[in-house]
């Protein structure tokens, strides 16, 4: 065929769908009715001579020939937006566009109202949506497009560009009259030895989050396992599952201090292994000249970007 016979604007369907495996979805994001996003993924299979979608569950899934063409067309795509974005400056005040961000359900609680908020000051017409996705999913979907950031402490994902936010630890958080806590008090002020505070913690019973690995991983490493008397989704059901049980749980400082800081919950900084971390905000190399995504890691930064763990 002809590139003299093809609508470039097929081409921007066609990457929104193979993006979002959704022809509905694609339409939207788009600006565009799903009849016209259906009849124009029609022209392109009858220009390519290929199904290029088949139906799938819910939405659909490309064909070979479709996954071949995927990344030409992107990176295409791509080159022409940075050349016709080089000479334009970036106007939140008037951009209108969807952000998409991964965040966990703890990211979603420490970053958002600050986020949101300099949004509404800065960038009114801009659409924010949390994205959360399996880590594994992460590096592809920023890579595609799927997301425009993703924000967390985030060791599996590779071949991004990343920038550290902060600096943060995990600590464990129990109700304030809470045995174990009493006694750690007791042994922070006569300065104990390490072996004794340990074998006090190794008396608790624990809460944990699935997907939050690095907490399973540390009850490992300290053979705390065994002590693990519930397993849950989200950081956000366990402090008041704490407040009125026995149980204590690992969290990042930075979150567990807020619920300390509220009342009945005591917080303490044991010498664990693997609780030091750092929280990045990650992005694709694809996307790196992109002026809004400029503009909001840099809104991220100023916001969020330190060197320390809260005192």
């Amino acid at each position: 065929m002809n590139i003299k016979d093809l609508d470039l604007n097929l081409l921007r369907l066609f990457d929104a769908v193979w993006r979002t495996r959704s022809v509905s979805l694609a339409a939207q994001q788009l600006g565009m009715s799903q009849p016209a996003a259906s009849q124009g993924l029609a022209r392109l299979r009858a220009v390519l001579g290929d199904a290029l979608f088949e139906r799938s569950g819910a939405g659909v899934r490309p064909t070979p020939r479709a996954d071949r063409l995927a990344q030409a067309v992107q990176l295409a795509l791509g080159t022409l937006e940075d050349a016709l974005n080089a000479s334009q400056l970036f106007d939140p005040q008037r951009s209108a566009r969807v952000l998409r961000v991964h965040l966990s359900d703890i990211g979603e609680a420490r970053f958002l109202p600050e986020l949101v908020l300099a949004l509404q000051r800065h960038a009114p017409g801009m659409r924010l949506e949390a994205m959360p996705l399996p880590h594994d999913k992460i590096g592809p979907a920023l890579d595609n497009g799927q997301l425009d950031l993703a924000i967390g402490f985030l060791p599996e994902v590779s071949d991004t560009l990343q920038q550290p936010l902060l600096s943060d630890r995990y600590v464990v958080l129990m109700r304030q009259g809470h045995p174990v806590a009493r006694r750690w008090r007791d042994l922070q002020k006569a300065d104990t030895e390490t072996d004794t505070a340990q074998e006090v913690l190794a008396e608790l019973e624990f809460a944990a989050v699935r997907t939050h690995s690095d907490t399973l991983r540390i009850l490992q490493l300290m053979h705390w396992q065994h002590r693990l008397r519930l397993t849950v989704s989200h950081f956000l059901s366990l402090p008041g599952i704490v407040r009125s049980s026995d149980l204590a749980v690992l969290m990042p400082r930075n979150f567990a201090q807020g619920f300390a800081e509220a009342g009945a919950l005591a917080l303490i900084e044991p010498d664990l292994p693997l609780r030091d971390f750092t929280v990045s905000m990650h992005w694709s190399q694809r996307f790196d000249k992109d002026p809004c995504l400029q503009w909001l890691r840099a809104t991220v930064s100023r916001l969020f970007c330190t060197t320390e763990v809260s005192p």
